[in-house]
């Protein structure tokens, strides 16, 4: 990756550092240069900050991999901002940084009002070395029964409190966006031959799931 190298160069620490007219510190997520112009930057977590004997920076920083970057690849439930955190560290150059961005929680990033070109979110943690990824299993949503993906749109059944992607239940966006009131045809069924609802799906309660939403719907917009 970016500057990548396998050792430190040693030197004192330093806690910021400038680059242009930003400020950066330990801590921060950072995007940086990527190997062309019509690349993703890469982007990494500065954990340490060192001076050279020369003056020149060197940064030690754990990186996020986008899904497609990963052993298995992009998934369907995957979304379009997601990283996986992962236990690959590097040292790299000062001039490597472009600058910061945010990489959230899922469920913070369910909570933006407004969602920038450097907000991201992260909810796996990736073991580079082995492809192996943790937690190893989510909750699973919708007829389809697929891993929860906050860029698709949703609607949560009044009765068993399932979400479902419009398209499962033969329904538009449209269609949805209109009614006051969504049961679903498994529990339709099930009112008319039990009098009651049906339970909910074990794992619905998952905070990082689509009930995490400021709003009914999968997107809310």
């Amino acid at each position: 990756m970016a500057g990548g190298s396998g050792s430190s160069k040693g030197g004192d620490r330093v806690q910021h550092f400038t680059v242009g007219k930003e400020k950066f510190r330990v801590g921060d997520t950072v995007t940086l240069r990527p190997p062309s112009v019509d690349s993703n930057p890469f982007i990494a977590r500065i954990h340490e900050v060192r001076k050279t004997k020369s003056n020149a920076l060197r940064l030690y920083v754990s990186w996020f991999y986008r899904p497609e970057e990963a052993r298995g690849g992009r998934k369907g439930f995957h979304g379009e901002k997601e990283l996986f955190q992962s236990d690959h560290f590097d040292w790299v150059t000062q001039d490597a940084v472009n600058g910061k961005c945010n990489v959230h929680s899922l469920r913070d990033y369910q909570s933006l009002d407004q969602v920038k070109e450097f907000d991201f979110f992260t909810r796996f943690s990736y073991l580079a070395a082995r492809g192996e990824f943790k937690p190893d299993r989510v909750p699973v949503y919708c007829l389809c029964e697929m891993p929860y993906n906050p860029d698709l749109f949703m609607i949560e059944c009044e009765g068993c409190e399932e979400w479902h992607h419009p398209e499962c239940v033969q329904l538009t966006r449209a269609e949805v966006e209109k009614m006051a009131h969504f049961v679903c045809a498994e529990c339709t069924k099930h009112h008319m031959k039990k009098g009651k609802h049906r339970t909910r799906r074990e794992g619905s309660d998952d905070p990082d799931g689509p009930s995490g939403k400021k709003r009914r719907t999968g997107r809310g917009e």
